[in-house]
């Protein structure tokens, strides 16, 4: 059944639920879509002197597990930029080799992005299958960066998409997104310390917002 505030879109022939948690579910294939995670990023500033809030890495992993368990995810698959660099890496390495031991059960696939193959593969504790990119999964193409791949339908992240909304009282809200092109979407930054970026919209693009409690479709 699909969560409350959850929003179901068809692409590439698939039916995809958009999750208010800034990710994406595919039921045919019981895999969670997360992209721009950037485990350790806070953790790797607060070490180099930059004052940061800390928790940040515990909120992401919290969070992952709240959706498997109510998703009943059986693959989890990283789109990316799961860690922010070298050193986010090294700060992150026991929270998520303790993370990925309490979900043993779960298959989970890395799509290396730019920062991982800067970073390098995580530790072999972390039990994580690494591929490059395009990695394909039936008529879908999982890429870090978005990018038209012939025959699949892309799912991608790496842009941390948002758009910028206007209020009743002409005040602008802006919030991240789905963004979805005719033959790639881009999912939102799972990640609690990550930036945006406003997305460009071509004619047929369809964007949905991930407000706190639901995925919406919106208008232009």
């Amino acid at each position: 059944m699909r969560p409350e505030g959850a929003l179901e879109v068809v692409a590439g022939g698939e039916r995809l639920w958009l999750l208010p948690q800034r990710a994406a579910y595919w039921p045919r294939m019981k895999t969670l879509l997360v992209a721009d995670a950037h485990l350790g990023k806070a953790a790797a500033f607060r070490s180099a002197g930059i004052p940061v809030p800390s928790g940040t890495t515990a909120d992401n992993l919290d969070r992952l597990s709240a959706l498997v368990h109510l998703l009943d995810a059986k693959r989890i698959a990283f789109i990316g930029d799961l860690v922010h660099d070298a050193a986010a890496q090294r700060a992150a390495a026991n929270a998520f080799a303790r993370w990925r031991a309490a979900h043993g059960a779960i298959d989970m696939l890395l799509v290396r992005g730019n920062h991982d193959r800067r970073a390098g593969d995580p530790p072999c504790g972390w039990n994580l299958e690494c591929v490059d990119e395009p990695h394909t999964m039936e008529g879908i193409a999982l890429v870090h960066v978005p990018q038209r791949v012939p025959g699949h339908y892309a799912i991608a992240g790496h842009v941390h998409p948002a758009v910028q909304l206007a209020g009743r009282g002409r005040e602008l809200l802006r919030l991240p997104c789905f963004h979805f092109t005719a033959d790639c979407a881009t999912l939102p930054a799972f990640g609690a310390f990550t930036g945006m970026a406003d997305v460009t919209l071509s004619e047929g693009d369809r964007v949905y917002v991930a407000a706190e409690s639901r995925v919406v479709a919106v208008e232009f």
